[in-house]
């Protein structure tokens, strides 16, 4: 019975020296980066107005940062990672913002084909215009004739109150690409209707 009762005390060791405990998890506090003035510094996802181009490494006040960029996704705390994603996102950027400087080219081009562009609106007898001719229906219109130009890409001093006028617009389409284009505004006077005696 007393062989029975003992157990080998050779294999525990090796079992244990096989088994090599994990080595404790280090949490590490991902720390935003600043600059000399307390600034946040972040990297640009979006191009922003008065900030700065995608990819661009900028410095911003932390409350911006935190509680409008990084929750929109217009920006990112430079990582290691964050940082080789962005190369490969700013090809992409490249690739698409030269596709579409060539299409405003091409749009730039097909504006300067056309002549005038007429709208019709209602009028007075004076050819005083009962509303205005702006930006909207100036793009509503070249919209109609398959010219994608939005009412930002119109330029205008003022909007055109007279009827019976020809003004030229400039056009503004983007990435220093401008166009101007001629507005005849053509009034229609609306039937009197007879009155009662």
């Amino acid at each position: 019975m007393a062989k029975s009762a003992t157990k080998s005390k050779s294999s525990k060791p090796k079992a244990d020296a096989e088994r090599k405990l994990p080595a404790p998890k280090v949490r590490k506090r991902q720390q935003v980066k600043k600059d000399s003035h307390g600034n946040t510094i972040i990297v640009l996802v979006e191009d922003i107005a008065h900030v700065g181009k995608v990819g661009d490494q900028v410095a911003v006040r932390p409350g911006y940062a935190r509680n409008y960029l990084i929750p929109h996704g217009m920006a990112v705390i430079p990582t290691p990672h964050d940082l080789k994603l962005l190369e490969k996102h700013q090809v992409k950027v490249t690739k698409a913002k030269d596709a579409r400087i060539a299409d405003l080219r091409v749009l730039a081009e097909q504006l300067s084909r056309l002549t005038s562009l007429t709208i019709e609106a209602q009028a007075n007898e004076d050819h005083h215009l009962y509303g205005s001719i702006g930006p909207v229906e100036i793009s509503k219109t070249l919209k109609g004739k398959n010219l994608p130009v939005e009412p930002d890409m119109v330029k205008m001093e003022h909007h055109i109150k007279e009827a019976n006028t020809v003004t030229e617009i400039p056009l503004h389409l983007g990435y220093g690409i401008e166009g101007k284009i001629n507005v005849l505004v053509v009034g229609i006077q609306a039937a009197a209707t007879p009155t009662k005696k």
